[in-house]
């Protein structure tokens, strides 16, 4: 996954649907026949066809090689891709052309907290995928390929990751702490309950290396709480019930106590400063969901190569995955309704898991050996595919809401870091509940 769509900063501002609008365009294909720079054309006729892609952050087609292999197979097709950094500028600009029905590229990706509204709102704007020669719902995990399901059976996009939650800890810290470092002994530390996982965190307090804190930061602990939860922030009407679902609430007091006693950092996650507790090895433990490996390896100095394990989470959860949709309105919607089956086909996931580490929802890659056989340089000999595959299969059936991530953040940013800088938590759930309501009424 795209580590930077992980921060939750969704600031919908006409400004940047505006500014943005140029940037989606940008990668548009073109029906005029003019010649692309290696002298085909993007229209068709004698040249290739260019099949465009609007994507957001590294989704790692380009870099698995698989445009590559996919244009080999295909001589005549061309693949372009447009990519915005962050889903926060990429999404808001993306809705405003499927409200318009215009500006649209051939294939347009969707972060899954986006997913909902897309469904609910725009289906009429996208084709069904599940018509698409080669497509078969069973390739999917079924609460994957629900999630891009509207009412009427319409699928309007293919999974592509999912991101089954373990949890990354430092082998050195929790040695020199007293904590065991064999991953399944870490993992019986808190086995079924987050409870617990706080508790460990209090032991490890009492030796704690100086200058580091059990968990890297409130914001990473309260999503991992509640990627586990079956119910967050709506009910299966559509209803927002996040300030009366007593799981919202039991993960915002469990942080919160965590924040008071000193065992989270006081960083908000995917800022620079966030990074910097990575690189100088400032907390033991963190939420990981397999592309955080990636994160973790770009933040970290050389010699904390290996230092690393992956234990199983108190409770399987979801943090990540997208999906990719091919608008009705795409120049070449066969082409790049044909594209979007490949790329999401459980070869390719499996391919793009062992060079990216993009977890896929495919479960039959979970046996193959891209997958069984992976390793990453932070972890070692950690047989990543193998955890994070049974993590996958235990992950709850969520109900998503259209504004998850607008709740998601104001629990976190101004929510429970609040508590870390001397709010109480009460004070701190007043603040989070007035930014939601504001941010939902808008």
């Amino acid at each position: 996954m795209r580590a930077f769509t992980r921060t939750a900063r969704r600031a919908v501002v006409l400004a940047a649907v505006a500014s943005l609008g140029a940037g989606l365009l940008a990668g548009c294909a073109d029906d005029s026949g003019d010649s692309d720079s290696d002298g085909s054309s993007s229209g068709g006729g004698k040249g290739k066809t260019t099949v465009t892609l609007g994507l957001f952050g590294t989704f790692g087609f380009k870099e698995a090689g698989l445009y590559t292999e996919y244009e080999k197979l295909h001589p005549n097709i061309k693949i372009a891709e447009n990519v915005v950094e962050r889903n926060e500028n990429y999404y808001p600009a993306l809705l405003n052309h499927l409200t318009t029905n215009s500006g649209l590229q051939d294939v347009q990706a969707v972060e899954v907290g986006n997913i909902a509204e897309i469904v609910s709102t725009q289906a009429g704007k996208l084709t069904d995928l599940s018509k698409v020669s080669g497509v078969n719902k069973s390739n999917w995990l079924p609460w994957k390929w629900e999630q891009a399901t509207a009412k009427d059976g319409q699928t309007v996009g293919l999974g592509t990751d999912i991101g089954p939650m373990a949890v990354c800890y430092r082998k050195d810290l929790f040695q020199q702490a007293g904590l065991p470092t064999d991953r399944n002994e870490v993992a019986k530390l808190w086995a079924g309950d987050w409870n617990k996982l706080v508790t460990a965190g209090e032991t490890y307090k009492k030796k704690a290396p100086k200058g580091t804190t059990f968990w890297d930061s409130p914001g990473g602990l309260i999503n991992a709480i509640l990627s586990s939860e079956e119910k967050k922030f709506y009910d299966e009407s559509g209803n927002v019930i996040y300030k009366t679902n007593p799981a919202v609430r039991s993960a915002f007091n469990l942080t919160a106590k965590a924040a008071q006693e000193g065992l989270v950092g006081a960083q908000t996650q995917f800022q620079p400063t966030w990074d910097q507790t990575i690189a100088n090895t400032k907390f033991a433990a963190m939420a990981c969901p397999p592309w955080m490996l990636g994160y973790i390896k770009g933040k970290s100095k050389p010699d904390a190569a290996g230092k690393w394990d992956v234990a199983v989470a108190p409770k399987s959860g979801n943090w990540g995955g997208s999906f990719l949709t091919v608008p009705k309105s795409a120049k070449h919607a066969k082409e790049a309704q044909e594209l979007v089956a490949w790329l999401t086909a459980p070869a390719q996931q499996a391919k793009l898991f062992a060079v990216q580490g993009s977890f896929p929802s495919a479960p039959s890659t979970y046996t193959m050996s891209e997958v069984t056989s992976a390793k990453n340089d932070m972890t070692g000999d950690t047989p990543i595919g193998e955890i994070f595959g049974a993590a996958a299969k235990q992950i709850p059936v969520q109900v998503i809401g259209p504004k998850d991530q607008i709740i998601q953040q104001g629990l976190t940013d101004n929510g429970v870091i609040l508590v870390t800088k001397g709010k109480s938590p009460e004070e701190a759930w007043k603040t989070a509940t007035k930014t939601i309501d504001n941010n939902l009424d808008k």
